[in-house]
């Protein structure tokens, strides 16, 4: 059981002089009682009491490193049960399955190699390869782990051999794989390769007990970077997932403090695509699937995209001027804001117009048309201040600026502030296609 603020704070100095930005020592124990707060934000504290606070100043989730430095992410270190508390920090990898003896290996490491796709602008990919020892013999696995590692990909290496983990990590170990996985057979075996290589280890366990005894048991073997395998039937694992991020949250119960990782089981396609995309909502920090077609990878890295976006930040596309098509100085200028739903919605829809076209997204903090002039983050000014840092006068012979007809109002003033005609587009984006057409020459 992690210390409370009081504890905490009998180990404060207690000076109150509010150089960790809280108001007393007491407000700042309260802080880091909850992990609201790091320790190293008191200048003040001695080496003793840093020595003793450490474990209260760790977060509930150990934060655990995959990778190299040329391709490394992190998982873990969460410290919300519900994404509306705040945000998820570190979005979860999605790993796609390779057997060792795959007569179709090169085919298929390709194909995974590719599953690359942009959303609403923003790159969106499978980050990992899960090598699995199908083989059973270390020479084929160690030879399959070298040619995986070769893609630049994360790498998960799969054997419940000791001995043919050891071979494949000889071949990758500086690329600090995800070893999977350590069970209470052979824990011993693989804590001892995963010490070596310093690579964080997977640990396997028919129960949450027993994996916490697992967890404690590897731990005192050296190794402290370990993700749990809550692996099985949709339910059960489900209901694990958030049994231990609730004691691990909640109770700070620091033998299921770990990132958990999930290996889908389902073999339909269809259903797979839904499993998989529950453990990324609910809490799986590796998520493992055997699909390779895009239209079931694209809907798991949506959900990943849409639950790791801070609900407090809006996506947005860089404000600049975009052409669509070979735009010349002859094409219409459309402006909306730097919202990506927005602007990526009348980039589609100007795209189906055929006509070559110029769209100015505005800076408005990535806020929709409405929201933004009702903020006054859209105004006349601020569109001025758009077209100058666009060199939009350089770039169109014309003066003639559309702007979306939910903001009609502000066309008198535009027009007055930057002296361009200004022509007042439809209200909806899916009828830019004929409002273009009937009203360019």
């Amino acid at each position: 059981m992690g210390l409370t603020g009081l504890d905490i704070f009998k180990l404060l100095p207690k000076t109150n002089c509010k150089k960790c930005g809280q108001p007393t020592c007491l407000a700042f124990a309260m802080m880091l009682a909850q992990k609201k707060i790091e320790l190293d934000k008191c200048p003040d504290i001695s080496d003793e009491a840093k020595e003793q606070l450490a474990g209260a100043a760790a977060p509930p989730i150990r934060l655990v490193d995959i990778g190299s430095e040329a391709a490394r992410h992190s998982i873990g270190q969460e410290t919300q049960l519900f994404r509306h508390d705040e945000k998820f920090h570190n979005p979860c990898l999605v790993a796609v399955t390779l057997a060792d003896d795959d007569a179709a290996f090169d085919e298929r490491l390709e194909k995974i190699k590719g599953l690359k796709f942009t959303r609403v602008g923003t790159d969106i990919s499978v980050d990992m390869i899960a090598l699995l020892d199908k083989s059973g013999k270390a020479d084929t696995f160690a030879k399959a782990a070298k040619a995986a590692g070769e893609s630049g990909m994360l790498l998960m290496l799969s054997s419940n051999k000791a001995a043919n983990l050891k071979a494949a990590v000889a071949e990758v170990g500086a690329q600090r794989p995800l070893l999977h996985a350590a069970t209470a057979d052979n824990a011993e075996d693989m804590a001892k390769i995963a010490k070596e290589a310093n690579c964080p280890l997977a640990v396997r366990a028919d129960s949450l007990e027993a994996l916490a005894d697992l967890t404690e048991k590897v731990k005192a073997a050296g190794v402290e970077d370990m993700v749990l395998d809550m692996s099985g039937d949709l339910k059960p694992a489900l209901q694990s997932l958030t049994q231990s991020r609730r004691a691990a949250l909640k109770k700070t119960f620091r033998p299921l403090g770990y990132p958990p990782m999930t290996v889908v089981q389902e073999k339909d396609p269809y259903q797979q695509v839904l499993e998989a995309s529950t453990f990324v909502m609910k809490y799986s920090g590796v998520v493992v699937v055997s699909a390779t077609e895009p239209w079931q990878i694209i809907p798991i890295l949506t959900a990943r995209m849409n639950v790791y976006t801070d609900p407090q930040k809006p996506i947005q596309v860089e404000p600049k001027l975009y052409a669509v098509g070979e735009a010349d100085e002859n094409s219409p200028v459309l402006f909306t804001t730097n919202f990506s739903l927005t602007y990526f919605s009348v980039e589609s829809d100007v795209e189906a117009s055929r006509m070559p076209s110029y769209i100015l997204a505005v800076d408005t903090e990535g806020t929709s048309v409405l929201t933004a002039y009702s903020g006054d983050k859209l105004n006349e000014k601020v569109v001025h201040k758009a077209m100058q840092a666009a060199k939009l006068e350089e770039t169109v012979k014309h003066r003639k600026l559309i702007i979306p007809g939910h903001v009609a109002v502000m066309s008198g003033k535009l027009e007055e502030e930057t002296g361009w005609e200004i022509m007042v587009g439809p209200k909806e984006s899916g009828v830019i296609p004929a409002f273009l057409k009937q009203i360019w020459n």
